[in-house]
């Protein structure tokens, strides 16, 4: 592994950046991690042995994709940004444990990087993409086991929301259906370089062992809620309608009030209500 500086010091990261004449992009979500206290907290939450394999997204300077590398048997990292990925290429020139992969995220094929159950995905996502990602993960035939990631605080609160508040919505169903999932530590705007213009949680997600309210066809599922939230303030006796002439009967076999709304059913509830609907 070739010399670094000191990426937890925000001196040496933007001397770094100046010497690779890199200008980070808040498009791209470039805003790197700067706190090794945070960086700890990251990695003790992702509860790391050299038996696991670990996708990173995003690695940026690689600060994280460092402390992986000392801790898991494998990683593979999925950098975006042509420059950056250079950088990782020639920083990490002759780690075997390191796969690392120039791509958009979205645009890999992620049942390849996740081929198997067990796996961890550990990131400093970038916030553009870190609802479709995670939610995208959770539908594949191996979903990762544990995800400990650093994202927007409001997807992070939206993550754990429960019913009947403004946060729950249809992340909050589809992800806790297959994760428990904890809000780990708040962070400060200063513990990146430079400063997000948003606030900022590390997020952990356990896979459970079955999702809530048994299998669902997700796209269906995701279909269902996209459809009922756009009219989360109507009772779903109503908000239904627009999709079976005649919903009470599919209501009253999950056991659903036909005067509830949306906002207020849990996710164990809704393939119950899925399974009973007549197929579209």
């Amino acid at each position: 592994m070739a010399d670094s500086p000191n990426l937890t010091h925000p001196s040496e990261v933007r001397a770094l950046l100046a010497r690779l004449d890199f200008h980070p992009s808040r498009i791209l979500g470039q805003n790197f991690l700067i706190d090794r206290n945070i960086l700890g907290i990251l990695l003790e939450a992702a509860d790391l042995s050299p038996a696991d394999a670990v996708v990173e997204v995003g690695p940026g300077l690689g600060v994280l994709t460092e402390t992986l590398l000392a801790r898991a048997g494998a990683v593979t990292a999925v950098e975006k940004d042509r420059r950056l990925a250079s950088y990782l290429q020639d920083r990490f020139a002759g780690e075997s444990k390191l796969n690392l992969i120039r791509s958009d995220i979205l645009d890999c094929d992620l049942p390849a990087l996740f081929p198997r159950p067990g796996m961890k995905l550990v990131a400093n996502l970038p916030y553009a993409i870190a609802a479709r990602l995670l939610v995208n993960l959770a539908e594949l035939p191996h979903p990762p086991a544990r995800v400990v990631v650093t994202i927007q605080r409001e997807v992070a609160d939206r993550l754990t929301a429960v019913p009947s508040t403004r946060d729950y919505g249809l992340l909050s169903i589809l992800m806790q259906r297959h994760y428990d999932i904890n809000s780990i530590k708040h962070i400060s705007r200063t513990c990146f370089w430079p400063p997000p213009s948003v606030q900022s949680s590390i997020s952990r997600l356990l896979l459970r062992e079955q999702p809530l309210g048994g299998e669902a066809d997700e796209t269906s599922l995701r279909h269902l809620l996209r459809h009922v939230f756009s009219r989360r303030r109507k009772m779903l006796g109503r908000s239904l309608r627009d999709l079976t002439d005649d919903p009470l009967p599919a209501l009253a076999a999950a056991g659903v009030d036909p005067a509830a709304r949306a906002e207020q059913l849990p996710p164990e509830t809704w393939p119950a209500l899925l399974r009973a609907l007549p197929r579209q």
